[in-house]
């Protein structure tokens, strides 16, 4: 199997890639949207739509991102090996961060269609910074490779 990885290893980095940039573009952009909602008013039509903008991210962007990410990580992380080395534990740790984060805003989107607002709108702002922070120090392990 190893073999075969390897050999499809450039594939499968290309589409790790652009899965992550899908993937990342979707965790900036929930939060912003998440801003947007709250500060409009329960009871207007903009209510629904931002609940149905926030529902097509996540089913169209975020969900199947997320997999492929996964899914072509852990192939790449078979392909060279990377179990053996000692950066790709902490790149590991900031992905299964990612992914909860990731799990976090799904469920407060499901809290907004509710009608529950219980973050701030600087609070959500904050929370927008996450992904890029995590995916700075994802980026620097997977270069530098510093242990």
């Amino acid at each position: 199997m190893q073999d075969f990885l390897a050999t499809i290893y450039y594939w499968l980095k290309a589409g790790h890639i652009v899965f992550v940039v899908f993937w990342m573009a979707g965790l900036f952009m929930l939060p912003r949207l998440f801003v947007y909602h709250q500060e409009c008013d329960p009871d207007s039509p903009d209510n629904t739509l931002w609940i149905e903008r926030e529902r097509k991210l996540i089913k169209i962007i975020l969900l199947p991102s997320i997999g492929v990410v996964w899914a072509l990580g852990l192939a790449l992380s078979v392909a060279v090996d990377a179990w053996s080395q000692g950066w790709f534990y902490a790149k590991l740790a900031l992905v299964v961060g990612l992914s909860i984060y990731n799990s976090y805003l799904t469920w407060y989107a499901e809290q907004l269609a509710k009608g529950e607002r219980k973050l701030t709108g600087k609070k959500l702002r904050l929370l927008n910074e996450v992904p890029g922070v995590a995916v700075a120090l994802i980026v620097i392990l997977v270069v530098i490779k510093p242990f």
